[in-house]
């Protein structure tokens, strides 16, 4: 017996709330020492928080690819930066727009290709030209930018606009603020919004109070920090001498997202609408920020990989979901959210119903971690590129190129945070480790990965060239 769809007008408004490079660790509900972040952390006590949330690849576009679509990046090949999104693509704003909602964003898109490594373009061109119009994903409300990277001198513009204008302060209040007056305004139709702001990216800054706050304060690291370094100082302003003022303007920025959640709440409460919107909250990817001596993102390291994931307003709060989940399980839970089935079969699951406590683990062992392609020289991984599978209490990942991706790491989670015991020698690990070999390779072969992946521990490789048949093994 089928079941009558819900109206439009009985379907919850929903917000998703995008921080750029705020890695899972460094926020108050999942365990950083540091930082205050009360209205975040009343967001997952009102829902849902995922433990194990990952960034399948772990750098801005392919990200937002996979979040728009819902299909893996690999599945077009997809560089970690310099890419455009075909307006061919159905995307998250089709599938919401066909069963009557409005449908918003604000803030970086960063699917047009325009951050300007190509010759011939900078930076502060692609920061002031506007995304076209076919290119905006058809989201009924488009006020946002490509890329900035300057929470100062942020440039935007709406829709169909050929004039870009300049956000005047901190682009994070100003976004909110936007993105506020959206959410409360007069409407017969439920609402999508996804609210993309760039801070805690570097550059590193914050409003002057929210560093006044951390200025000089102690900071408790994580055990993986490597401070004997030189490393380049990414925080704005004068003063910023090492890695510790970098991570003091990293959490200056935390801080005033998490004020800026807590007035958007507000905002909703006061308007009425609050109890029939469901909030949630994630990131793009992490921000490595000394852990394991490195920078930035990119790597399979969980501080680059490890993404806070809280799906708030539900209701009933306060479940922990331990499960691994990745960014391709987006797409079909912001839609489940709202009682709505994607169109087309996709690789992600709805986490609607194991957030909302009608289950209580996923029927999946792990999820596929990737790096497609880096076309940058001298940027890491332009050589060789990774795949991995994460699964509740493992990580295993492997590295190569032409000649296939070998065993790389493998980490036992649970009795290694921090990842500083690599066991991917450990004879002791044969069998665990020839486990997430086949289970990587059989993820790659369901979703059609072209990725060269050599044999390991008795488990055929995929992709492979065969010289006798001629012809590369694809399935085999």
């Amino acid at each position: 017996m089928s079941t009558a769809p819900v109206p439009a007008a009985d379907r919850p408004n929903v917000i998703l709330i995008i921080a750029d490079q705020l890695r899972r660790q460094a926020l108050g509900c999942y365990g950083d020492p540091n930082v205050a972040t009360p209205h975040i952390d009343a967001l997952a006590d009102s829902g849902a928080r995922f433990d194990a949330a990952c960034s399948t690849y772990p750098v801005c576009v392919p990200y937002r690819f996979s979040l728009m679509t819902g299909e893996y990046a690999h599945t077009r090949f997809i560089p970690a930066i310099e890419w455009r999104m075909s307006p061919a693509e159905r995307t998250l704003a089709d599938e919401f727009n066909e069963h009557g909602y409005d449908t918003a964003l604000f803030g970086k898109w960063h699917l047009y290709g325009n951050f300007g490594h190509y010759p011939g373009h900078t930076v502060v061109k692609a920061s002031r030209t506007p995304v076209p119009r076919p290119f905006q994903g058809r989201f009924g409300t488009f006020t946002g930018f490509d890329i900035c990277n300057d929470p100062y001198d942020t440039w935007y513009s709406t829709n169909d606009e050929p004039t870009m204008h300049k956000i005047e302060g901190y682009q994070t209040d100003a976004l909110f603020s936007m993105a506020s007056d959206y959410a409360t305004a007069a409407r017969d139709k439920p609402y999508a919004m996804v609210l993309s702001v760039e801070p805690p990216h570097p550059m590193f800054t914050a409003p002057q109070e929210y560093l006044d706050r951390w200025r000089g304060r102690e900071l408790t690291l994580r055990d993986n920090v490597e401070l004997d370094k030189d490393y380049k100082i990414r925080a704005r302003g004068d003063g910023n001498r090492d890695l510790l003022d970098d991570l003091r303007s990293y959490y200056a920025a935390i801080e005033n997202l998490d004020d800026n959640v807590g007035r958007l709440v507000e905002s909703l409460r006061a308007a009425g609408t609050l109890e029939n919107t469901v909030i949630a909250l994630t990131a793009d990817h992490g921000e490595l920020l000394g852990c394991h001596g490195l920078l930035a993102k990119q790597r399979p390291w969980e501080e680059s990989i490890g993404i806070p994931l809280i799906v708030g307003n539900l209701g009933a709060g306060g479940r922990v979901i331990a499960d691994p989940v990745g960014t391709e399980d987006l797409f079909p839970t912001l839609l489940g959210l709202a009682g709505i089935t994607p169109r087309d079969p996709k690789p992600g699951l709805d986490l609607a119903p194991i957030a909302r406590g009608g289950t209580d683990a996923l029927d999946r062992e792990g999820v596929l971690l990737e790096f497609v392609a880096e076309m940058r020289p001298n940027i890491p991984f332009h050589e060789q590129t990774w795949r991995g599978i994460r699964t509740g209490r493992y990580k295993y990942t492997v590295l190569g190129g032409a000649d296939g991706g070998k065993p790389w790491q493998f980490f036992d989670l649970e009795n290694d945070p921090y990842e500083l015991t690599n066991l991917v020698d450990d004879p002791a690990q044969t069998q665990l480790l020839r486990h997430h070999h086949q289970l990587l390779r059989d993820r790659m072969a369901e979703t059609y990965d072209h990725y060269v992946l050599a044999p390991a521990f008795g488990v055929p490789g995929l992709n492979e060239w065969d010289a006798n048949a001629e012809h590369r093994l694809r399935f085999g």
